[in-house]
């Protein structure tokens, strides 16, 4: 008799063992489903005040202010042609100046009061596409780039920003400095120049 109690009860234990393995396999091979924050579309031009580091605002307030004074400058009375160079970030935080860069390439083209030349990062895949078109024999004479033929730039657009940061206790205060120069390249006179100043404060 205590044989036959002692086998029920073995019995018993591996069918509950053998439920408990089964609902964790179930749990286990069920989707995990995570609550994801919500999305939402916001006004690109609204100020952003997430943080009183360098962000889109500043960026636009920047290339507004130097497109608007290049725009009524007498240097591109005739439609001159210029090139883009490198802006040096000495602020104390990553930001893209190619973007800042971009931005204002942008707004003078679109003006129609100025002609861009590739700029030296971009060169190479001009050169690529001559060579390609002149060397491969693919293309018909009619019709193909001839080298040689590219506009030189009269002018070089380069600058810098810099920041300066003071930080007590309970505020932080950051002012950034933009400073854009058109250069002559022929004889390395300055032809134009501005600069935007930010000043951003935040308290805790």
């Amino acid at each position: 008799m205590k044989r036959i109690s002692s086998l029920s009860k073995s019995c018993a234990l591996v069918v509950l063992l053998g439920l408990t393995l089964t609902a964790c396999q179930t749990r286990l091979s069920q989707p995990t489903v995570s609550l994801a924050r919500q999305t939402t579309y916001g006004d690109t031009k609204a100020v952003e005040t997430v943080t009183n580091e360098f962000g889109s605002t500043d960026l636009q307030m920047i290339a507004e202010k130097m497109v608007g004074s290049l725009l009524e400058d007498p240097v591109l009375a005739n439609r001159p042609t210029m090139t883009l160079t490198g802006v040096r970030n000495k602020t104390s935080e990553y930001i893209d100046t190619k973007s800042i860069m971009n931005t204002i390439q942008t707004a003078l083209v679109k003006s129609r009061k100025v002609k861009f030349t590739r700029s030296a990062d971009e060169m190479q895949t001009g050169v690529d596409e001559l060579q390609r078109q002149n060397q491969s024999g693919l293309y018909k004479a009619q019709g193909k780039a001839k080298v040689g033929n590219m506009s030189a730039a009269k002018y070089s657009l380069e600058g810098e920003i810099v920041s300066i940061v003071k930080q007590s206790a309970n505020t932080k205060d950051v002012f950034y400095k933009m400073t854009l120069k058109l250069y002559d390249i022929e004889d390395g006179s300055i032809e134009w120049q501005d600069e935007k100043e930010i000043r951003k404060t935040s308290k805790r």
